[in-house]
């Protein structure tokens, strides 16, 4: 129950740091990319805390105790798939022309990943 509380308190902080680096103007081009890198690490983290809090709860539900190298692990791949199908949808929105993301491009994203993990019999 503690690792839980320190988890939320952790993502309370996170989410402290991520509104305070938004709320900072940056004038010049090297402080808006050292920004945009500053939120994107505290996405990848928050993402991360959130996807050990969940792995851990399912864990307690199945009666199972998760190993922190196997929770770790599933928090990485998660973060991988997620930023892969973020740059697979911007290809898509490439391909039609477009700079900005729609649903659409998601959709097609989603289908992709599903038929390059289970082929043919995605189409039954």
């Amino acid at each position: 129950m503690d690792m839980v509380m320190d988890m939320d308190m952790d993502m309370e902080t996170l989410a402290d740091d991520t509104d305070a680096a938004l709320a900072g103007d940056s004038g010049g081009e090297a402080e808006r990319y050292e920004a945009a890198e500053a939120e994107a690490e505290l996405l990848r983290d928050r993402l991360r805390l959130a996807v050990i809090s969940i792995a851990t709860a399912e864990g307690k539900k199945a009666g199972m105790t998760v190993a922190d190298p196997v929770v770790a692990c599933i928090a990485d791949l998660a973060y991988k798939s997620a930023e892969q199908m973020a740059k697979d949808a911007e290809l898509f929105a490439q391909h039609a022309g477009r700079k900005t993301i729609k649903m659409d491009d998601v959709i097609l994203t989603g289908m992709s990943t599903l038929w390059a993990f289970c082929g043919p019999s995605l189409k039954n």
